[in-house]
């Protein structure tokens, strides 16, 4: 096995991170700035265009992405606006949207 080095998820989050309000409770998400910068690097990477230094600053935004997935999804599920029955689901379809998007593996 081949170690894969990366920057550090962490040292993503001073500058890159933000939390916003979501019913009850509070997401985590990525900044304008971040964001543009996972999609640049996503397209580069579908291209199979990346250089060392991006791979390496792409496998940590990966990293983090998928920490806050999990972290986002946990909190949705215990938040008290989250619905546990599929029939209520269409009761808040028009005021509720939530986006999560996960690069794939590459």
């Amino acid at each position: 096995m081949v170690a894969q080095l990366m920057i550090k998820p962490s040292s993503l989050i001073p500058n890159g991170i933000e939390v916003e309000p979501f019913g009850n409770s509070y997401l985590f998400r990525f900044n304008e700035p971040l964001q543009n910068r996972l999609e640049d690097l996503l397209e580069k990477s579908k291209l199979d265009r990346l250089t060392p230094e991006e791979t390496n600053e792409w496998a940590g935004i990966k990293e983090l992405s998928q920490i806050f997935t999990l972290i986002n999804a946990e909190l949705a599920a215990k938040a008290q606006w989250c619905p546990t029955q599929p029939d209520s689901l269409s009761d808040n379809a028009a005021n509720s949207v939530a986006n999560t998007a996960t690069p794939p593996n590459t």
